[in-house]
């Protein structure tokens, strides 16, 4: 169904040149002179890249049915990750190309929210914080609890960040999956 500009609006996802953005920000603009316009902010779902875009009145766009389902990974086989579908439990195998750098923060049992379209796996996202367990790290040192220095610790899912100097191995830290930057600790 062909969506005119007027009802472009934010959480909207259009199919424009083959790929399905969501709309993220519209700008209505009607001047005293000329036919109205839009301008919008456009995510595309694919790669997560951003794109300014201006629709004039007589423009329109492809609505994409986008969905989405609460999976929960399994484990790792090749380049391969398999996820089930906590709806259904059907199994589903998806490649590293589209998880993209998420990969190093996958754990046993996470629940993730996948996004398709026309059952194809459009992206993954997993929960912008998760708790993990520094599997190797230099032990600290005794009365060094401040925040001044930092040391890399590899977690339980082989990913490498650094945490603070206080951090030994088996302690469980917040981290933030956006960045792969320590938070805090876990309790």
């Amino acid at each position: 169904m062909a969506l005119s500009i007027n009802q472009f609006k934010s959480g909207v996802t259009i199919l424009l040149e083959g790929t399905v953005y969501q709309i993220i920000e519209t700008e209505h603009v009607k001047p005293a002179k000329g036919s109205a316009f839009v301008r919008t902010k456009l995510k595309n779902l694919r790669s997560g890249a951003l794109l300014d875009r201006t629709f004039r009145g007589q423009d329109s766009a492809e609505e994409a049915f986008v969905e989405q389902r609460k999976l929960q990974y399994q484990y790792a086989q090749g380049d391969m990750y398999h996820f089930m579908d906590q709806e259904n439990y059907d199994q589903l195998a998806i490649s590293a190309d589209v998880l993209g750098g998420s990969t190093k923060f996958l754990k046993d049992n996470l629940d993730v929210l996948g996004f398709f379209y026309k059952d194809q796996v459009l992206n993954v996202v997993i929960p912008n914080f998760i708790e993990l367990t520094v599997a190797e790290s230099e032990p600290g040192i005794k009365g060094d609890t401040s925040k001044s220095g930092n040391k890399p610790a590899k977690l339980e899912t082989g990913a490498t960040i650094m945490v603070p100097l206080f951090i030994n191995p088996g302690d469980k830290i917040k981290v933030d999956t956006r960045n792969g930057t320590y938070v805090e600790r876990a309790y």
